[in-house]
């Protein structure tokens, strides 16, 4: 792939260097910031020569400019023009920054959050005009991670956004990976009056739904006084469909030992006198690959985003002041149908037991085969029980922010600056499933030739309501609310230095106080009662035949329906609005977290000449002081009874940084930067929960209220070379050193001696009264400070406008980045055999490409991002089945294509994920012995079909 990307690079920066010495001629570029305002952090206020442009390529020099500026690491991406960004998802244009990577939201299949230099997505910190800020949505609700939602916001309600990879000391402290600056517009970005536009109508292939959105925004100025208003709306349908093993694979041999080897136990029954191993040896078949469950999954989600943005500035030549505001409200509802055979927690030990029931629900092999290559064991089983689910949530995010900018230019050296803010981000999920089964039934099961359609086939009914039984209903409701309030004041100073040096000083004070509560109930058991009162009949009665969601792709060998039951049956019996009241409050897994932060910080600019280059060099420090306040609940007494427990803490730390930007000749530049940063654990960790996260896994989490931030000394190197106006080629290394990592430490425990109800592990684990013994093994992991990890890499970044070409090709032009990570993860993963494997938790490689063409009236663009596999889970091991879960590497190819009218008309049609991406996981035989199982043991296999939108946008 490297080799690929030289080949494609070297060629267009040679063509560069001999393009026509006319091409160099240029116009000056407005400095970043007006006068009246203190500098970008890390940028010299000098301006820089640039070609004046327009258009998506407009928005390319305006982020080059800005980068070459600053004299630490700094990317950016800037609006076209006010109200025009120009993507449709702010996560998804960072991934075109060098060492970004994307992570999608499972069930919209939008950008969501982003990870930095192989470091998870919580170890980067977003601020709102430079205040933190946190949100989150769908998945994330309830995870009290530290990670930024950017899908809760639309692209249209900014104007810039600032990535800072390297530390300043003015910046936020807590992002190891970086910080992220989402910037509001404000009306004197564009001082003149504005009214920008755009309608468009969203269409999905899979779900084939048509939804309009619209945005509009409004900007003017008089005199000194201007004012800015926007709102957006968006919406979409997405239909998911695929393939789940929900787990992993595993065989009889392993599922069978005690303690059972691998994610899951079963046991074939081999004694029965109906099986049939054919030529197979018992061994061969009880060491052959089960998936945990075989089964079809199906989902609708329905989207709505609206969002609102304001702006109020008084600006003069000295004084600029503004109050900011901003609203976002996010909704998903999301539909989901299960429908498979269940391979877990099979086993026939008691043939008197009913058909189905624990103890005879074995499977029984009838007539199957193995896959030599995969070791995958198929064909027909009796004594199959088969489970279908109706699943039904709400997921809606509401963020306000409000915010009080000034800044006062005191004389011609001194600027005084301040701001105040505040934020909130509540985020509700509540849902549940409906759950029926078939026991009993002899069924034939295949992969097919892509496995991520199966097929499946039985003589028994899948339609007929009275081949269901044993219904089963879960509920719940969780509630993650963030709030922030922020003060700072700062000071920027100019001054003389000997030798025609300059300087820029900037001291400043923070105060950051956040509040993130976790709210959790489970109103199973009410639910459960409810369900019982309508009895097996009842619920028989409410089952259809017609699938609440419509197109979904099933492959050729699938059941197209079964039995089920549709939303108005599942809200009007079991709406988990009135399933979890107060009264199922989950203490164990709730809690209350206050950081505040206290900050000082010092740094100045330096610039000057050194052997007749100039030499701009940044270097600061940053004393923050952080005190927690932690209110949760812990069992107390010989009852075991939750009560309300208070823990607090506190700690310091200093953190120097040091950046320098040498320009080597006129084109070339070296940057340098190193320093200290610190990422906060998360505190779902530190709010000390003892919780067991699968009920269908001895394995149970306990947080540690102790646990001090993770530090990092950061070392960034690179050269750029700007070749040509607007044009870029650059390369990058990377280096930190990771201490105080929190560090999972596992040991066996007593599930007794965790103090935890009964109804915490499923029923496997219970006996005929719900029990669960004391003394069953658990595993126990808890979090400390430990050890130390280096983390390098290195980027590659390319950017050009091919003016040089003869018309009409001189309209083109292209952008690609490469990032590569050493492999990193906290874990060693060890074979049974005891080789160590080289695993890694986060891709070792990301790249994206872009190709653009502007001219006249026509513009086009197609970007394809892709990322490498990676391992799934933050902490994986062998469970003794020698499988490694992966999270199979995933591109995805977007395009636009547009005409302008005039000004205040253009026609767009923008198309994402036109390669209709599989996204899947699967599972690696670390052994080597039965192939990597890249397409055939495939744990989740989902595709979302690709998304058009045709519309029009303009200003008036």
């Amino acid at each position: 792939m490297k080799k690929k990307i030289l080949e494609t690079l070297i060629p267009l920066a040679l063509a560069a260097m001999y393009a026509p010495a006319g091409l160099a001629q240029s116009s000056p570029a407005a400095p970043a910031n007006s006068p009246s305002e203190p500098p970008a952090p890390g940028a010299d206020d000098a301006s820089t020569n640039t070609v004046v442009v327009t258009g998506f390529r407009s928005s390319l020099q305006k982020a080059l400019n800005l980068k070459q500026q600053a004299i630490g690491v700094r990317d950016s991406i800037v609006a076209e023009d006010i109200g025009k960004f120009p993507e449709a998802n702010i996560a998804e244009s960072l991934q075109r920054v060098p060492g970004v990577i994307l992570n999608r939201d499972e069930a919209s299949g939008e950008g969501q959050r982003i990870s930095v230099r192989g470091l998870p997505t919580e170890y980067v910190v977003t601020t709102l005009n430079g205040a933190p800020v946190n949100t989150t949505s769908t998945s994330t609700i309830g995870s009290a991670a530290r990670g930024f939602n950017y899908d809760v916001f639309a692209s249209e309600l900014f104007g810039r956004v600032d990535f800072y990879k390297s530390p300043l000391a003015e910046l936020s402290e807590g992002g190891l990976g970086g910080v992220v600056d989402l910037q509001t517009p404000r009306p004197f970005d564009n001082p003149k009056r504005t009214i920008r536009y755009g309608l468009t109508d969203t269409y999905n292939t899979a779900s084939k739904h048509n939804d309009p959105n619209g945005f509009v925004l409004y900007s003017n100025t008089w005199d000194k006084l201007g004012f800015l208003i926007g709102a957006s709306h968006s919406g979409n349908v997405n239909t998911r469909s695929g393939f789940e093993a929900t787990g992993g694979y595993n065989s009889s041999a392993n599922g069978s030992a005690n303690p059972v080897k691998g994610n899951f136990g079963l046991s074939l029954d081999f004694n029965s006198p109906l099986a049939n191993l054919g030529g197979y040896t018992r061994d061969q078949v009880a060491n052959a690959f089960l998936p945990r469950i075989y089964r079809f999954y199906g989902s609708e989600n329905e989207r709505t985003r609206d969002g609102l943005v304001s702006s109020v500035q008084w600006k003069t030549p000295t004084l600029n002041v503004s109050l900011d505001t901003m609203y976002s409200k996010l909704k998903n509802t999301r539909t989901e149908q299960l429908f498979g055979i269940l391979i877990r927690s099979t086993a026939t030990t008691n043939r008197n037991a009913p058909v189905g029931a624990a103890g005879n629900n074995g499977l029984i092999p009838l007539n199957v085969k193995i896959d030599p290559s995969t070791n995958l064991l198929t064909g027909t089983f009796g004594n199959t029980t088969y489970n279908g689910g109706a699943s039904y949530n709400e997921d809606e995010t509401k963020f306000g922010y409000g915010a009080l900018n000034a800044s006062w230019k005191a004389s011609p050296k001194l600027t005084l600056s301040g701001q105040a803010s505040l934020n909130q981000s509540t985020a509700t999920s509540a849902g549940g499933t409906l759950s029926g089964y078939i026991y009993g039934a002899t069924s034939t099961i295949d992969y097919g030739d892509d496995h991520v359609y199966p097929s499946i086939s039985s003589p028994t009914s899948y339609t007929d309501p009275n081949s269901w039984s044993g219904f089963t209903i879960s509920s719940g409701k969780t509630k993650e609310t963030d709030k922030g309030k922020q003060a700072r004041v700062a000071a920027d100073y100019d001054y003389d230095l000997a030798g025609g040096w300059t300087g820029h000083l900037k001291s400043g004070l923070t105060f950051v106080s956040t509040l993130k509560g976790v709210n959790k109930r489970n109103g199973t058991a009410l639910a459960t009662a409810k369900l019982n009162s309508i009895g097996a009949a009842g619920l028989r009665n409410a089952m259809t035949s017609q699938l609440p969601i419509d197109h979904l792709d099933f492959g050729a060998g699938w059941p197209h329906s079964w039995a089920t039951w549709n939303s108005g049956y599942f809200y009007s019996q079991f709406d988990p609005e009135v399933y979890n009241p107060q009264s199922t409050f989950q203490p164990n897994q709730s809690f209350e977290a206050q950081e505040d932060v206290k900050t000082a910080y010092v740094q100045s600019d330096f610039k000057g000449e050194i052997a007749g280059r100039e030499l701009r060099i940044n270097a600061g420090v940053r004393y923050s002081k952080t005190d927690t306040k932690i209110d949760n609940f812990k069992q107390q007494g010989a009852s075991l009874t939750y009560s309300p427990n208070h823990e607090q803490g506190s700690y310091s730390n200093v953190l120097p940084a040091l950046s320098a930007a040498l320009d080597v000749t006129d084109q070339l530049m070296w940057r340098a930067s190193w320093g200290k940063t610190i990422t906060r654990a998360s505190l779902s960790i530190i709010a000390a929960q003892t919780v067991i996260p699968n009920q269908f896994d001895t394995s149970a989490t306990s947080g540690n209220p102790n646990l001090r931030p993770q530090q990092s000394k950061n070392l960034d190197t690179s050269l750029e070379w700007y070749f040509q106006p607007g044009s870029l080629l650059s390369a990058g290394v990377f280096h930190k050193t990771l201490t105080d990592a929190t560090v999972a430490n596992t040991r066996v425990v007593s599930f007794g001696s965790l103090g935890l109800p009964d109804t915490a592990l499923g029923p496997l684990f219970q006996d005929a009264n719900g029990r669960v013994d004391p003394n069953l093994p658990m595993t126990l992991r808890t979090y400390t400070n430990a050890g130390e990890q280096k983390l390098k890499g290195y980027e590659l970044a390319y950017q050009q406008a091919f003016s040089f070409l003869p018309a009409p090709f001189n309209g083109m032009g292209a952008l690609a980045s490469y990032t590569h990570i050493n492999p990193f993860n906290s874990a060693k993963w060890i074979t049974n055999a005891g080789k160590e494997i080289e695993v890694n938790s986060v891709p070792k490689y990301a790249y994206s490409g872009t190709v653009y063409y502007e001219q006249g009236k026509w513009a086009a663009r197609m970007s394809y991002n892709y990322k490498g596999k990676s391992l799934h889970g933050d902490n994986p091991r062998n469970n003794g089945d020698d499988l490694i879960r992966w999270r199979a590497g995933r591109g995805y190819l977007d395009a636009n294509i547009s005409y302008q009218f005039n000004d205040n008309l253009e026609f767009r049609i923008d198309a994402l994920n036109l390669s209709n991406t599989l996204a899947y996981d699967y599972f690696e035989d670390a052994s080597g012995q039965y192939g990597n199982g890249k397409k055939t043991r495939m744990d989740y296999a989902k595709y979302d079909g690709r998304t058009i939108k045709f519309g029009i946008r303009g200003k008036l």
